[in-house]
């Protein structure tokens, strides 16, 4: 069970820093994971899906601007 001299403690404390050197690597491997999904582009089926979205946006706006 946590007390209150504790709990203070932890909210009173400073976070831990990386250094610089952990950073990079960390960024390496990050970018390592997503670039791929990155590149990959959005999926055609999404694409057309957003395309109609529009297309049903823009005739709701033409109606109720009649």
């Amino acid at each position: 069970m946590e007390t209150a001299a504790t709990r203070s403690k932890r909210l009173n404390a400073k976070p831990a820093k990386l250094g610089r050197d952990v950073q990079a690597r960390l960024g390496q491997q990050l970018r390592a994971m997503y670039d791929g999904v990155v590149n990959d582009g959005v999926p055609d089926r999404f694409v057309d899906m957003l395309r109609k979205l529009d297309e049903e946006k823009d005739d709701k706006e033409k109606g109720s601007a009649a």
